[in-house]
């Protein structure tokens, strides 16, 4: 990494990016193939929910209506949040490498699913989102079928292929 990508992300030569416990920890044996630990801890009382990925300090709650403070958004929301980023990010590095007059990536998502509701009988029963409604509006002089290919590229997100394809959860060692 150079200096300029480490200053440019908060770090300096050497130091592991954003590593869970803070900045400045060496690099340790198999994060480049395990990829970051994002931390997410809750206290004894309320859904209130602080997460922490890399340098960055996150919070997931529920609304008022189902218990929660509504500090930040739902787990739902969050991982609407991931999937909508992932989407625009991709459409804008693929259309910078197209030399594509992209100009503006709107991405909006939703779907019917409660989070605190699934909560409540996801020890016992089967959770699943189902299905996410999404709107997709392109700004920029692109023809029709450039407008056409972004569309697709979208759905080739690596977050929406991630959870499409399925997500097996593992127990890791303690640190």
């Amino acid at each position: 990494m150079s200096e300029a990508d480490t200053r440019f992300r908060g770090g300096q030569a050497g130091e592991r990016e954003g590593a869970p416990t803070g900045a400045g920890m060496p690099l340790a044996a198999g994060d480049a193939e395990g990829g970051r630990w994002v931390t997410a801890r809750v206290g004894a009382g309320g859904f209130r929910t602080e997460i922490e990925a890399r340098t960055h300090r996150l919070v997931a709650d529920e609304p008022v209506a189902l218990g929660g403070t509504d500090a930040g958004p739902t787990p739902y929301e969050h991982l609407l949040a991931a999937l909508g980023g992932c989407m625009a990010i991709t459409l804008r590095m693929y259309a910078d490498r197209k030399g594509w007059p992209l100009e503006d990536v709107r991405v909006q998502l939703r779907t019917a699913r409660v989070h605190e509701v699934d909560c409540e009988s996801c020890a016992t029963e089967k959770v699943d989102i189902g299905r996410i409604e999404r709107r997709l509006e392109l700004g920029g002089a692109l023809t029709d079928e450039q407008r056409h290919r972004l569309r697709l590229i979208a759905d080739r997100c690596p977050v929406k292929q991630s959870l499409v394809g399925g997500i097996h959860m593992v127990d890791a060692p303690p640190p």
